[in-house]
């Protein structure tokens, strides 16, 4: 692999090398610190693969919390050209439309300290996690057809939110192409009771206090002050969205296979633009996204409930809005400058979210003075922040930051090297009301498995591509 070079202290670039077959360059958002430890996997191996995909525009990206993944790295974003590019699986993820969604109160650490663990106990029962975990709400696959094709809007229909929480959603939770004849009926049959629940890995629903607020302007637009509570749920498309990707993979495998097309790693199967097979999972990947965020509305609505249940109000008067939900493993037919032209791409992001600027016309009229909210959850146990995304974005990462903090550690690691106990006494230390499923694998998501959230933000804001709001700290969280 070609040298990783330093552009200034929060840009790092890998050369295009066509005697290896790359057709960009790869760009790297993040300090010395953390690019160093991304040599230590196969992260930036991977990206350097994924250049060699025909139609890949500009640059291959790698956020601040990149780590190695299957096939693309997590934290990667990339885009192919409309016209002659390709869809890959593989720059996606199997929890398509994995996402996050912040619901803001007008209750403070004092207000909910009291009762945090019957508000816990309340978000446990109502919120279904873990492996395989049901909610058994009486969804049809007539209703997984019509939430394939209208998203939250037929969820909210169904009493499970109000019509505004679709205003402060990603693509007002609809994203259009979705195509239930393009998901097949094994997909269907798992993702059938699993509406309404949150699984298990790094998924979680988190009370957390505003600790402190960094840009009081922006903040003012976001309804943010400090001491504030709010919820950060994490979940995506559930057994839905596992099944189309694994779908997806094979049909590709044999298209590829079929037309004698190599490949730098077997694990980036991709189909060109235009073909069936790239329609057909196009169709099945949008419809997975309509199911994740109509899974985050109805869980937003039990949260809401168990919010009302342990203050004895309703959520409306406990100030329980929407500030905004949205995805980190999606790819999305977007326009962006490409060597000085406006040009139709698909953006494949993978552990990595959407940042658009201050003035786009896809940003939500009530942020579009300051640019839409970008959400970043720390490890289990540490600080989360939420950014805004700015206008160099647009020009520097197709409108994309980071996701989260970053692995360092896979899951069978962490839970080799860091005991259960010592997670659970970091937690207890800090005074974290923590609920869990299985309590032998909550150290898979302990702090010491993860990169220095603090640093992930800070080479975003010191490359200028999100602009930092506000720290948050956990209170209680209730995770698989």
């Amino acid at each position: 692999m070609s040298e990783v070079t330093k552009v200034n202290d929060f840009l790092w670039e890998i050369k295009k090398d066509e005697s290896l077959g790359m057709r960009v360059p790869v760009r790297i958002i993040a300090n010395e610190s953390i690019v160093n430890q991304m040599q230590r996997d196969r992260t930036l191996k991977q990206a350097v693969n994924a250049t060699m995909l025909p139609g890949i525009v500009k640059n291959m990206l790698v956020m601040s919390d990149g780590h190695e993944g299957y096939g693309s790295p997590i934290g990667g974003v990339s885009a192919f050209d409309a016209q002659n590019g390709i869809v890959s699986p593989g720059f996606v993820g199997y929890d398509i439309n994995c996402g996050i969604r912040v619901i803001k109160t007008n209750l403070t650490e004092n207000d909910v300290r009291p009762r945090l663990g019957m508000l816990m106990d309340l978000m446990f029962k109502n919120v279904p996690s873990g492996v395989g975990s049901t909610a058994k709400l009486g969804f049809t696959t007539s209703d997984l057809d019509k939430i394939a094709l209208e998203g939250v809007d037929y969820v909210i229909g169904k009493g499970y939110g109000i019509r505004e929480d679709a205003e402060f959603t990603e693509e007002r939770g609809n994203i259009e192409g979705g195509n239930p004849d393009f998901v097949s009926d094994l997909a269907k049959k798992r993702g059938m009771q699993q509406l309404g629940t949150m699984g298990a890995g790094n998924h979680f629903a988190e009370v957390q206090k505003v600790e402190k607020i960094l840009d009081e302007r922006i903040a003012k637009s976001f309804g943010l002050q400090e001491g504030q509570v709010v919820v950060m749920l994490h979940s995506g498309s559930r057994g839905f969205g596992h099944q189309v990707c694994s779908d997806s993979y094979c049909q590709k495998s044999d298209y590829l296979r079929n037309n004698n097309i190599s490949l730098p790693d077997p694990e980036l199967t991709y189909a060109p633009i235009g073909t069936k097979v790239a329609d057909e999972y196009l169709g099945g990947m949008r419809s997975a996204i309509n199911f994740a965020f109509s899974n985050r509305q109805i869980m937003m609505h039990f949260i809401r409930k168990s919010f009302s249940e342990a203050f004895g109000k309703s959520p409306d008067s406990l100030g329980m809005d929407l500030l905004y939900d949205l995805s980190h493993n999606i790819a999305k037919l977007e326009e962006h400058d490409v060597n000085g032209k406006k040009t139709k791409v698909y953006v494949h992001r993978k552990g990595a979210t959407r940042a658009f600027g201050p003035g786009s016309k896809d940003v939500t009229k009530h942020y579009r003075n300051v640019g839409q909210p970008v959400l970043i959850p720390g490890s289990m146990g540490t600080a989360s922040y939420i950014l805004a995304g700015r206008e160099e974005s647009m020009m520097e990462t197709f409108g994309s930051s980071c996701h989260g903090a970053g692995r360092t550690m896979s899951r069978h690691q962490a839970l080799r090297e860091i005991p259960m106990s010592k997670t659970f006494s970091g937690m207890k230390s800090k005074k974290i009301e923590i609920r869990v499923r299985d309590k032998k694998l909550v150290s898979e998501e302990a702090e010491w498995a993860y990169k220095d959230v603090d640093q992930v933000v800070a080479s975003i804001e010191g490359a200028k591509i999100s602009t930092a709001v506000a720290r948050l700290v956990p209170l209680g969280v209730a995770k698989g």
